[in-house]
């Protein structure tokens, strides 16, 4: 009788009732969050992963603005089903320069952490335009105008900048840049330098020209850049797989 007095005091008291569950929910975050404090790294570091070149930013841009992320997950979890389907489980490290993470919570369709190159150019822009013309059973909704559309690049250092305030790490000076030089190599970091970030844009899109049209950037060519990444950066024929045990 004095347990059910003192939980129906707590419960008809508002005030009473708001202050214990804030603090219920104080010291659960400190148990969750505290111990990240004194760890030296909470992503791994994994040879390969890089932040996405302008041209493959703006297609992620693209993938969030048509909600491809409520019906594809971006993230394999270790289990053989996943694995004998989709390939390696995903590392946290391939997320670490995603802002947001795409790793969703449903997949109407398949997983696509790692889609890149398994596919042609020409199949993903047919599979843009009508998805059932190359999956059948899809009920994937189609995508025509993405092919039509040229891809607004008028902010695109405004987006590149503001990733950089997040820890994106693009230059914008001489210094970043050659920091960049040293953590991922000249190439890379070459592709990361906002003052040519449109150059460069322009250079991916006309070498690989992922729409099959060379005489414009399309919103396809960028999102088609984009799924053609994913999952390329670690060459996972290169690790040892008992090293890979604490990137779980």
């Amino acid at each position: 009788m004095f347990k059910n007095f003192k939980h129906e005091k707590i419960e008809t008291n508002a005030g009473l009732l708001l202050v214990l569950t804030m603090m219920a929910i104080s010291v659960a975050g400190l148990v969750e969050i505290a111990p990240l404090f004194f760890l030296k790294n909470t992503v791994e570091q994994v040879d390969g992963v890089r932040p996405y070149t302008p041209l493959e930013q703006r297609g992620r841009d693209i993938y969030i603005r048509e909600g491809c992320y409520t019906c594809h997950s971006q993230m394999i979890r270790p289990f053989r089903d996943e694995q004998l389907r989709y390939g390696h489980y995903s590392l946290a490290a391939e997320s670490k320069y995603d802002h947001p993470f795409q790793w969703g919570s449903k997949r109407t369709g398949p997983d696509l952490a790692r889609v890149g190159g398994k596919y042609s150019n020409e199949w993903h822009v047919q599979h843009m335009i009508d998805p059932k013309s190359v999956v059948p059973e899809s009920v994937m909704p189609r995508y025509p105008w993405l092919l039509e559309t040229r891809l607004d690049v008028s902010d695109l250092t405004q987006r590149l900048r503001a990733l950089r305030r997040v820890g994106v790490p693009y230059s914008d000076n001489e210094e970043e840049y050659r920091r960049n030089v040293e953590q991922f190599g000249e190439d890379v970091a070459r592709t990361l330098h906002i003052p040519d970030a449109l150059k460069n844009l322009l250079a991916q899109a006309q070498e690989h020209n992922y729409d099959g049209d060379r005489s414009s950037v399309s919103e396809m060519d960028a999102l088609i850049a984009y799924l053609q990444v994913l999952g390329t950066m670690v060459d996972f024929s290169k690790i040892n797989p008992e090293d890979l045990v604490k990137y779980r």
